[in-house]
């Protein structure tokens, strides 16, 4: 996992997924996936040009950096995460009504990437691989 001041990645995420019971990496349209006993949990979610635009005509500057999706268990417990406040987790148009949220790697701290990688597992996870 990245130091302190140091900025998140892909590879940090890996990590982190690789410690979760049951996890695959995949690759989908040249993006990386984690699945848990064949559902993604978390995956590489570039803005498209459209996501751009969407952005840009809400007066929002799009984060430049990488920015990983993570599955919730449903829309109750997505927007309980929204309303943490955590540094980086943030919400689109094209997320609404979808339980998933986004995460700004460049801005989320090192524990709070753990922790929500760990919960986006858990979300998708098979109870037998829950723990008791």
């Amino acid at each position: 996992m990245t130091t302190s001041g140091e900025k998140a990645t892909f590879d940090d995420v890996a990590r982190v997924a690789a410690g979760l019971a049951e996890t695959t990496e995949t690759e989908r349209r040249g993006t990386r996936v984690w699945n848990v006993a064949g559902k993604a949990f978390a995956w590489e979610r570039p803005f498209t040009g459209a996501d751009r635009k969407r952005f840009k005509t809400a007066g929002i500057d799009p984060t430049p950096g990488p920015v990983l999706a993570l599955a919730c268990a449903d829309l109750a417990e997505k927007t309980a995460v929204l309303a943490q406040g955590t540094p980086g987790v943030f919400d689109m148009e094209h997320f609404e009504g979808y339980a998933a949220y986004l995460v700004a790697l460049d801005e989320i701290g090192a524990a709070d990437l753990e922790t929500a990688v760990q919960d986006a597992w858990a979300a998708k996870a098979p109870d037998r691989l829950l723990p008791g």
